[in-house]
């Protein structure tokens, strides 16, 4: 199936719950003229704990859903998704997809200079090995030492973003990765951005924090300019947030995420 695509599109950004927004904002932040659609499936959420193929079939639907609404480009902001539904993302796809996984891996292997590079991330994106296959992928002789962080995902919910118990939660984390000479760290969940200012504080300015979201913004800058999809300067942009559910304390969070209001949200109820 091939789709005609024209530079006024949206962008369709999707995400497990909310934590893309991390996404959505570098996006902004690097393309203010985009149309941007966002898709939270808030009422599945957390695809941390689910099975892979239950996250995949999760992952088409959503995808399916996007592909209705005319995008001209798919991001596959939820790590989980990207970690464990990539390939049947593209495979449906007829519009191209940028995951935050081969754009965090892609960073890391460009930054790193002593070749040990740390991961962070929900148990489910750590044990698909989807970072270190990425990493390894593009240069075999780097070392990845992954480490999950299950307790980061509510903290930041929570707005504990530079509280002591998150402080020690991330010093304990942490120890384990750095003792191992690492000179690089992913923020391998969508979540992680805002917790960056408390782990620059732990962990100096020696190891390079690579953000997924900011990569992935930088190249949905260079596939449109390539393909010739950048959206025309000048008209103001239409944000657009689809969600399954808007549960307790919605907006509040997602505005914490996106760093402005929240409006223009649908609930898709399947």
């Amino acid at each position: 199936m091939l789709m005609k695509l024209n530079p006024t599109n949206s962008i369709g950004v999707f995400d497990s719950g909310i934590g893309g927004l991390t996404v959505v904002r570098a996006v902004i932040e690097q393309l203010p003229s985009e149309n941007i659609i966002y898709f939270g499936d808030t009422a599945r959420v957390p695809y941390g704990v689910k099975s892979p193929e239950t996250i995949s079939r999760y992952a088409t639907q959503i995808t399916e859903f996007l592909l209705q609404q005319k995008v001209k480009l798919l991001i596959v902001a939820c790590n989980t998704m990207a970690a464990v539904a990539y390939e049947a993302i593209k495979d449906l796809s007829p519009v191209p997809v940028l995951g935050v996984v081969d754009a965090g891996a892609r960073s890391a292997v460009a930054e790193t200079h002593n070749k040990y590079v740390g991961v962070i991330g929900t148990p489910a994106t750590i044990n698909s090995n989807a970072y270190q296959k990425a990493i390894k992928g593009l240069d075999s002789d780097i070392r990845v030492i992954s480490q999950p962080c299950p307790l980061f995902v509510p903290l930041v919910e929570e707005g504990w973003l530079d509280h002591q118990v998150t402080r020690i939660t991330a010093q304990e984390y942490l120890k384990p990765v750095v003792a191992q000479n690492i000179d690089t760290l992913v923020l391998g969940c969508t979540h992680y951005p805002l917790l960056k200012p408390l782990l620059r504080e732990i962990l100096g300015n020696q190891i390079t924090l690579v953000d997924s979201a900011q990569t992935i913004a930088k190249e949905t800058e260079e596939l449109l300019r390539r393909n010739g999809l950048q959206s025309i300067q000048g008209i103001s942009p239409e944000y657009r947030f689809y969600v399954t559910d808007v549960p307790l304390r919605f907006k509040e969070i997602g505005e914490r995420f996106l760093g402005r209001t929240l409006s223009n949200i649908t609930v898709v109820k399947w």
